[in-house]
């Protein structure tokens, strides 16, 4: 069980990946059906990014001793691997419903996302999402947008970000801000498979993980709902 308490300052990438599902115009998540999928994935890749898991063979990933993380979302993870290594799609099944309204509350607490009451017809209340002018958003769908469309090289961060958003299948609804042409999706599905660039400074182990969690994350959001 997740528990909401206090958190470090800086945002996590899971914090940062439903900022940026996040839809200011219609004040919608993008992908809800198959959101905490997703959430999970960039909780085992963040784990991934700071050498905290590792995988135990194709499809296994296992902690990495003495690495526990001190954030309580990603903790919650850590620990339920530390039980014993676990399948990549077991993982996301687990950990990812419980992390929508933690992930969501912290973004409020940031003021990024701003809540707003109101009743409809007069009678019933309502709570719709608004953008909280932080300006947050618009600079991490910018870092994506310049890798995707700009050709820019990559933080490993932003690198598996934007592979993230790509693997959800959400990266469509974007097309204000980053056009859906041959050349996005060629540079989104490199990023998938880790072809991240030599600006993305980041071991090949960790591009593995990170890799082998966007394609369970595609599997379960694509293969699993039609099934």
């Amino acid at each position: 069980m997740i528990e909401e308490t206090s958190h470090p300052g800086s945002p996590t990438l899971v914090e940062d990946l439903l900022l940026l599902l996040f839809q200011p115009r219609s004040g919608t998540i993008a992908g809800e059906n198959t959101l905490f999928y997703v959430l999970a994935g960039a909780v085992l890749a963040e784990l991934a990014l700071a050498d905290r898991v590792t995988m135990a063979d194709r499809r296994t990933v296992k902690i990495v001793e003495g690495r526990a993380p001190s954030d309580d979302l990603l903790r919650s993870a850590w620990d339920y691997l530390s039980e014993k290594p676990r399948g990549v799609q077991t993982v996301l099944a687990a950990i990812g419903p419980e992390l929508r309204k933690p992930v969501l509350e912290r973004l409020v607490e940031r003021g990024d996302i701003t809540r707003e009451d109101r009743k409809m017809l007069g009678l019933f209340r309502t709570t719709s999402l608004r953008d909280g002018g932080t300006g947050r958003r618009a600079r991490l769908l910018e870092e994506v947008r310049q890798v995707l469309v700009d050709g820019a090289e990559p933080s490993a961060r932003v690198a598996a970000l934007a592979a993230l958003l790509s693997g959800s299948g959400t990266l469509p609804q974007f097309y204000r801000d980053i056009p859906w042409t041959t050349p996005v999706i060629t540079r989104a599905k490199e990023l998938e498979q880790g072809n991240w660039g030599a600006g993305a400074a980041a071991e090949a182990v960790t591009r593995t993980v990170t890799a082998t969690v966007v394609n369970s994350v595609i599997v379960t959001t694509t293969v699993i709902p039609r099934s």
